[in-house]
């Protein structure tokens, strides 16, 4: 990218490219991990979180990138002004860089963790008390789990599992062996999924050890292999990364249900993408490996350390030590709303806003405990995007199934990742008597919303929640989301159109409340830029807000700059990809931007335009991608309630002013902290605050 910064602006590119940002984002994850002011075991948390950041990106973006070039396409419009060949050479020496910097940082982690006599064993360094522990575990839990295939004497190569870790074996066969005839011989071993990869070895003293599985069956080898005779055996891990895009058949006598398993079944043996060794396996091992596995010129191909998936990190033991831990926070009360008697009878009277994790995500469970035991209650329609493992919103609904109510749930059965554990709520729920909706043809359904109908007296009222982020118990601890609680007919009325548009989707509906995709989002988002640029021609108060996860749509984008050029001020967090290029002299000098990693994952989607006076503001299930724009069923929620309009304002300003955690998005993209010498703000931990003192006024 050239660019000429002065009075005229002349830049040969005014985006930064899509999937480079995305790096940009993953190395802040890779700062937080570096940080030495983080808890050492949060540390190790946060390098699990890049890796598998990783692992999902190699999947879908470097595999979008890669198809465009097999295809012979340049994609430059696509990409943003650059080639699909080049970026994958980009993207592959960005990661490598990237690889090493995480090594670094695991090897001065495992050092600090020694001091706390915390010691991470290898094969190497087994005494003979761990020795007697390990031998046994080994017989017991990882034996019977372990897949071993001798690939020397295959006339096939086996096909390897999608981001599956194997130990790739070389045995330099002895004179008197028998068995085979070549001098060297190979095989796979793969690390068991099913077993914790960290193995909590006996305590001396106050010392506490932990081995790596990989190591322990390392460690086991000559059990392993003890029916052969070799003078040499070695051990090095890879992994191989697939392309993760679903490909549905068009068998019409198959339900959804059954073409998405099938799907999400042959992702396991997708085109390889990325190939990620041990760099001190020998070269003809290697050589041998990537000539059996097909692994060619446009995959990744990266030199890693002793260890691979170490997203397994984002699970290392706690073993008891809190103080290498965050201090946890007890999540809590939406102040005037309890949790003990009616919410309905409460949200009659006016709106309630949840921000989780600070507030508790149990009032969403109340809400649906409550709508499944109600007699007043006739119906109840949620989506469902992604759910938590044990899900306490699934029993819910199936709780109100029982109880006589008609429910009715729209499922996304193509959340990417999450299909499989979908798929199995999805038939629990029918066999339960749940009325399914799978969707609308040619788009996913990304919205987040939940509406009660009730009879009172002798009239229907509708309750509902809306949400900028999914109805999953477990995530609810760790990303931050608002979510609305109304009883606003005007609001009701139109989540309820929203569920007739998936039963109907040939009746475009119109709103004059929510802002909804895949129709309106993008006009409407264009207008209401439009008139911040006219107020503030006018000389009217003006200005826009925006909370995002990623913002990569090129039109949206060059409406911010025809808004900055007309001098209109913008504000916007945004936690990952960013490819608007903010303070560039004469294109966008009044944009700003900031980005905050933190102990939670910032996750709301926030719209807010000053309006002239009048603020406009939504919570929004959509980000400015064009997949949420254009090609999803989206929802944005206006906030009409003052109260909670101010509470938002209160909570956004925290996040701007955040001078400890906030990175600044510039041209360079350095991820460069903010740094000033006002008061340090925490956003997250004054937030947390925040809500704390407002409990007590």
């Amino acid at each position: 990218m050239t660019e000429k910064i002065d009075d005229t602006i002349l830049v040969e590119n005014s985006y930064h490219n899509r999937e480079l940002s995305w790096l940009k984002f993953n190395a802040r994850v890779l700062q937080e991990a570096e940080d030495e002011t983080t808890p050492l075991i949060e540390r190790l948390r946060f390098l699990g979180i890049f890796s598998n950041n990783l692992d999902e990106f190699f999947k879908v973006r470097y595999a979008t990138v890669k198809r465009i070039a097999e295809a012979g396409k340049g994609g430059r419009s696509f990409l943003g002004g650059i080639t699909a060949k080049d970026l994958l050479e980009e993207i592959t020496q960005t990661v490598i860089n990237q690889q090493k910097t995480s090594l670094r940082i695991l090897s001065d982690i495992e050092n600090k963790l020694q001091g706390e006599n915390i010691f991470m064993v290898d094969e190497t360094e087994v005494t003979e008390a761990q020795s007697a522990f390990i031998s046994e575990y080994f017989i017991r839990k990882v034996s019977p789990a372990l897949v071993t295939i001798m690939i020397g004497e295959l006339e096939q190569f086996p096909t390897l599992k999608d981001s599956a870790a194997y130990l790739a074996v070389k045995m330099k066969m002895s004179k008197e062996d028998e068995t085979f005839k070549s001098k060297f011989n190979y095989a796979l071993i793969e690390i068991p999924r099913s077993i914790d990869r960290f193995v909590v070895l006996p305590n001396d003293g106050e010392k506490q050890f932990i081995i790596i599985l990989d190591d322990l069956i390392r460690y086991c080898l000559n059990n392993i292999f003890s029916i052969f005779k070799y003078d040499s055996i070695s051990a090095h891990m890879i992994k191989i990364t697939r392309d993760a895009e679903l490909d549905l058949d068009s068998d019409l006598s198959r339900s959804f249900i059954e073409k998405i398993s099938k799907s999400v079944k042959n992702r396991s043996v997708g085109d390889p993408v990325r190939f990620v060794y041990d760099k001190r396996i020998d070269k003809e091992t290697l050589r041998y490996l990537m000539e059996k596995m097909g692994v060619d010129d446009t995959d990744s191909i990266i030199p890693g350390g002793r260890y691979h998936n170490r997203r397994d990190y984002m699970d290392f033991p706690r073993l008891g030590r809190t103080d290498l831990q965050y201090k946890k926070i007890e999540p809590l009360p939406i102040k005037g709303l309890s949790l003990q008697g009616s919410l309905f009878h409460k949200i009659a009277e006016k709106d309630y806003l949840l921000y989780a994790p600070y507030q508790t995500f149990s009032y969403v469970v109340k809400f649906l405990r409550e709508a499944a035991l109600d007699p007043k209650v006739k119906s109840l329609k949620i989506t469902i995007y992604r759910l938590a493992e044990v899900s306490h919103i699934a029993s819910s609904l199936i709780n109100a199934v029982k109880n006589g109510k008609e429910v009715t749930v729209q499922i996304e059965l193509q959340a990417r990742f999450d299909e499989a554990a979908n798929i199995k709520y999805a038939e629990q729920m029918q066999s339960e008597g749940v009325r399914l909706i799978f969707g609308v043809a040619g788009l996913k359904v990304h919205c987040k919303a939940c509406l009660v109908e009730r009879i009172e007296g002798d009239k229907l009222k509708r309750y509902a929640f809306v949400s900028t982020g999914n109805f999953n118990e477990s995530t609810a601890r760790i990303y931050t989301d608002y979510t609305l609680f109304t009883a606003n007919q005007k609001i009701c009325k139109e989540i309820n159109k929203v569920f007739d548009f998936f039963e109907v989707n040939y009746k475009i509906k119109k709103y004059r409340h929510l802002i909804v995709s895949p129709h309106y989002t993008r006009n409407t988002i264009y207008n209401l830029i439009e008139s911040e640029i006219e107020n503030h021609r006018l000389g009217l108060p003006s200005g826009i807000k925006l909370k995002l996860n990623s913002l990569s749509d090129f039109k949206m984008i060059d409406k911010l700059y025809e808004a900055s050029r007309a001098g209109v001020k913008i504000q916007m967090i945004i936690r990952g990809i960013c490819c608007l290029i903010p303070g560039v002299k004469g294109m966008s000098e009044n944009i700003e931007v900031i980005s905050i990693i933190d102990k939670f994952l910032e996750h709301p989607r926030l719209y807010i335009f000053e309006n002239g006076g009048e603020q406009k503001m939504y919570i929004s299930s959509a980000d400015f991608m064009g997949r949420n724009l254009d090609n999803r069923v989206e929802i944005s929620c206006p906030i009409y309630d003052e109260d909670i309009k101010a509470e938002i304002n209160d909570t956004f300003s925290i996040c701007w002013n955040d001078n400890v955690k906030a990175r600044v998005i510039s041209k360079k993209q350095d991820n460069a902290y903010r740094k000033n010498k006002k008061e340090k703000i925490r956003s997250q931990f004054k937030t947390y605050e925040y809500y704390q003192q407002k409990l007590k006024e």
